[in-house]
């Protein structure tokens, strides 16, 4: 009929996913029945040795659903039983069930299927005070629904139950700790071995019982160790390291999957550089996915080296200079034409190693050397040199490698005109400077025979009074110290020097001496 219209079919809900169980060590379900103290019995539903829990509860809900996590032993004493279900239920004559045998079945079917729906792992039963047997409904409902019941005697306790679960859970994590620890160790160690990529990959493979494969950026094979994987797990393993590696949408890290009941893993190495660490192995145990990921870690620091070739490239070229080879056939293998030289020197204290290192990764550099106070930086051209908060640096030009021995005197020229002005960053003009025409070897001895007469205090405080025009109190500041001080300082290097400091020329000549100090 016109202007009639059709209702849609109702849509069928689909089946929930299963609960997740708990982050905690599975306890195998064989261990708590092979305590002697407990003295458990299984008597229904399936007897597999790899049934885990992973903790144990006590509920007397007749609907324990909304309670349950997944992973429990749920263990009752049946209170929430019906007397008549219960009864019924027990059957222990023998004879043919009475005529409400149908509800006992219904109800204990109910009560079953909603602990398998929450995912209980299993169902404890005990045999006081309440019931003397365990119901027979409730055997055939185990049975029905593969769920495994344990019968608790009377003897028995649910605490003391508990209590050995998580004695047995306590003893799992121990072993897991233990276990992972020496595969820390022994991946460490196998990562400092002359050949760090393949002893990892054999390391791994042995502690996870599996095959462990490096995959490159392209998914070719690189290396592998371990056993062979079926005809078709490698294939799989193989898709599934495509599935981490970095391309035009978002990867994530890692990934798992199945193959013909073999476990697959795989991890991305690094950010973005498309190696991948592929593990298989049979059987899924605890601390596995722990190992594999110091394994990954490793292989990510070997890799990084392998791929961007700069541990490799800066060894050449330090080998080939050491050689004789003459810098600017070295630049090439440093990655750059024009180089930047930069002076540092931190405020507070001297330089130490990891301050140095700190200092060429913020200017984007790992050319850096360090010595008698200074750190020395070798800066790509292109990149502009930026100031650092608590170090004072000295700037060269961008110039070719011919010229890096002139350029480091340059550097350190305006290091020492940013200390003299307080200036966090200095740098050396593109213009030649007066002082660029004496020599400095003949300039450095100039400067010494001209103040051999002034101590290093006496030096800094000229310096710095020059510096600053000779105020009496921003010198006072800049040194800490009081303004008198200062006068009498400066007056002790008039004295010495045996000059006078109101002369511009002699202040000018004294500022040269003091820049080559």
């Amino acid at each position: 009929m016109e202007g009639t219209h059709t209702m849609p079919e109702p849509t069928v809900p689909s089946t929930p996913p299963p609960p997740p169980v708990p982050p905690t060590p599975p306890v195998p379900l064989a261990s708590l029945l092979a305590r002697e103290d407990l003295a458990l019995r299984q008597i229904a539903g399936p007897r597999d040795p790899g049934l885990a829990v992973h903790w144990a509860h006590t509920s007397e809900m007749a609907d324990p659903y909304p309670y349950l996590l997944g992973g429990e032993l749920l263990l009752t004493a049946g209170v929430h039983i019906p007397e008549a279900a219960g009864s019924e239920a027990a059957g222990s004559d023998g004879g043919a069930p009475g005529p409400a045998r149908s509800g006992a079945e219904d109800y204990f079917d109910d009560y079953v299927s909603r602990i398998v729906a929450a995912g209980g792992a299993a169902l404890g039963f005990g045999l006081a005070p309440v019931h003397d047997t365990v119901p027979r409904a409730l055997v055939a409902a185990c049975d029905a629904h593969a769920l495994p019941l344990l019968e608790v005697p009377p003897q028995t306790t649910f605490s003391g139950v508990a209590r050995a679960v998580w004695q047995l859970m306590a003893q799992a994590r121990h072993a897991e700790l233990r276990r992972v620890t020496e595969a820390q160790q022994s991946l460490a160690a196998a990562a400092s071995r002359p050949d760090p990529v393949p002893s990892v990959l054999r390391q791994l493979a042995r502690r996870v019982g599996g095959r462990a494969v490096l995959y490159g950026p392209e998914g070719t094979e690189i290396a592998a160790a371990g056993t062979e994987p079926g005809n078709e797990v490698g294939p799989a393993l193989a898709e599934l390291a495509r599935v981490v590696r970095p391309g035009s949408r978002p990867a994530p890290a890692s990934a798992t999957d199945t193959t013909g009941g073999t476990h697959l893993a795989a991890y991305a190495l690094g950010a973005g550089r498309g190696f991948v660490l592929g593990v298989a192995a049979a059987r899924r145990e605890p601390g596995d996915h722990t190992i594999a990921s110091v394994a990954a870690v490793l292989l990510s620091l070997l890799t990084g080296e392998h791929r961007s070739g700069t541990e490799a490239a800066r060894s050449s070229a330090l080998v080939r200079l050491l050689l004789g080879a003459p810098p600017e056939s070295v630049a090439p293998l440093l990655g750059g034409e024009r180089w930047q030289v930069v002076h540092g020197r931190p405020e507070e204290q001297g330089p130490d190693a990891v301050a140095a290192s700190a200092l060429g990764a913020a200017l984007g550099s790992p050319l850096v050397d360090l010595g008698d106070g200074i750190v020395r930086v070798l800066v790509p051209g292109e990149r502009e040199p930026l100031a650092q908060p608590g170090w004072t640096l000295g700037v060269s030009e961008a110039v070719a490698p011919a010229d890096w021995p002139a350029a480091d005197t340059r550097a350190g020229r305006a290091l020492a005109r940013a200390r003299a002005t307080r200036a966090p960053l200095v740098r050396h003009g593109a213009r030649p400077a007066l002082a660029d025409l004496v020599p400095p070897d003949e300039a450095a001895a100039h400067a010494r025979t001209l103040l051999a007469p002034l101590g290093e205090t006496l030096a800094d405080t000229l310096r710095t009074w020059l510096s600053l025009h000779g105020s009496w109190d921003r010198t006072a500041v800049a040194l800490g110290v009081h303004r008198n001080t200062v006068r009498q300082r400066i007056a002790r290097c008039a004295a010495l020097l045996g000059t006078d400091l109101d002369d511009p020329d002699v202040r000018m000549e004294l500022w040269f001496a003091l820049r080559q100090r």
